[in-house]
């Protein structure tokens, strides 16, 4: 019998503080409309030493077991994919099982693939579970990154940070994922990367732009044929892509998500009438995606806008926006997802929204976890990336959250806090 898995329940993580992206703009003496308009950006989460990439995942987890009431029981996969890990050794998902007390009969791992390392753990516990091999169990899947590039840098204003936690099962009250519909496209390309031991990436920004819209649209192909086999949707008056209900995008900054719908209208376009997007007709159809990327995308950004980027959860976090607005009106409604990370490897893959998804999200209360931030001035966001790596601050865990307190004893990382 054909199982039905997919994302049960979600939970996010952000650090406490924040820039408005305009008082970022003004003290780089920069148009706020540059960022806003230009970038897409609101404004930007702002992580200090003792918020890093563990402390941030097992706070999402620790508030999806928590307002989800999941029994740790039930748990037979963890996976952390991140690109801003602790150690070249020790997983984040190690450090996260232990601060969250979960059962040793568990497979424990990282994933790293730069942006996409979120999605590979997801396909990796989906198809877990689809296998059978899961036993009726589940798994926790976690994103959790710092997009860091620094002061008065070109990246500064695409910077963030934060944590997403799936629940995946056999019960996929939020998605539906399509097993086995995966389009895939991957290359081997610097167009971002990040040295061991710096904390600060190296971009290339042009040609990293240009490197995912090529995978995207091979990506994106794969996809099409095994739906078009499938019958998921079919050549016609409307276009395969124009057959999802929407259609989210990693976003590393809001406006590459218009970018990217862009590019995958022209696949349809020019698959479908084998002509090159350059000839007037192509233009005129290519003209009608800012309507399409409206009905399509544009909802789905709202958490992005107001977080920044957070390489393996920017996916997910439009799949948080776009549920948490959207969830009842989306129920039964087919919706696609683009997954991009660098170096390079994008999948495109497709799900149906459950009829719990606005239920599961009003649990989840996103507005809540931003409402309890705080707007930092410039001076102060300066002097927090001024901070040593090594040395947080002492400051006591809010309630349910986790901190890095200190670093010692060859390195050994200790972190406090609370799942409840």
């Amino acid at each position: 019998m054909k199982r039905h898995v997919g994302i049960e329940a979600l939970a996010i993580a952000v650090p406490r503080r924040y820039v408005d992206i305009e008082d970022l703009a003004r003290a780089r003496g920069v148009d706020p409309a540059k960022y806003t308009a230009g970038l897409g950006a609101r404004e930007m989460a702002v992580a200090d030493p003792g918020e890093d990439s563990v402390s941030l995942a097992a706070t999402a987890a620790a508030r999806l077991l928590r307002t989800h009431n999941v029994d740790p029981a039930r748990l037979g996969m963890l996976v952390v994919g991140t690109e801003t890990g602790v150690d070249h050794s020790k997983p984040v998902a190690a450090h996260v099982q232990g601060l969250l007390k979960l059962p040793r009969a568990m497979r424990v791992f990282d994933s790293q693939h730069a942006c996409y390392g979120g999605t590979a753990g997801l396909m990796a516990a989906t198809e877990w579970i689809a296998s059978g091999a899961a036993a009726g169990r589940s798994a926790i899947v976690v994103c959790s990154d710092i997009a860091r590039y620094g002061l008065n840098t070109a990246g500064e204003p695409t910077q963030g940070a934060g944590a997403v936690a799936l629940l995946v099962s056999e019960q996929p009250d939020l998605l539906a994922l399509d097993v086995g519909l995966n389009g895939v496209c991957s290359m081997d390309v610097y167009d971002f990367w990040r040295p061991v031991g710096r904390r600060e990436a190296v971009v290339d920004g042009h040609y990293s732009i240009q490197c995912y819209l090529e995978a995207l649209s091979g990506a994106y192909r794969g996809w099409r044929e095994q739906a078009l086999a499938h019958e998921v949707v079919r050549w016609g008056s409307t276009l395969p892509g124009e057959q999802l209900a929407r259609i989210l995008y990693h976003v590393p900054f809001c406006k590459m998500a218009r970018k990217a719908h862009t590019q995958l209208r022209l696949c349809d376009l020019e698959d479908a009438s084998n002509t090159p997007a350059a000839t007037a007709e192509a233009r005129e159809e290519l003209a009608k995606s800012a309507s399409s990327y409206e009905a399509q995308v544009a909802s789905s950004l709202t958490l992005n806008a107001r977080i920044g980027n957070v390489y393996t959860a920017s996916l997910y976090l439009a799949l948080a926006g776009l549920l948490h607005g959207e969830g009842a009106a989306l129920s039964g409604q087919r919706i696609g997802l683009l997954s991009y990370g660098s170096g390079c490897c994008a999948e495109f893959y497709s799900g149906v929204v459950g009829e719990k998804a606005a239920r599961r999200m009003a649990q989840t209360d996103v507005e809540a976890v931003l409402a309890r931030r705080e707007r930092v001035s410039i001076q102060e966001y300066e002097r927090i990336m001024q901070l040593p790596y090594d040395a947080p601050e002492s400051m006591a865990p809010a309630a349910g959250t986790f901190r890095l307190a200190e670093i010692r004893d060859h390195k050994r990382r200790y972190v406090e806090g609370s799942a409840s």
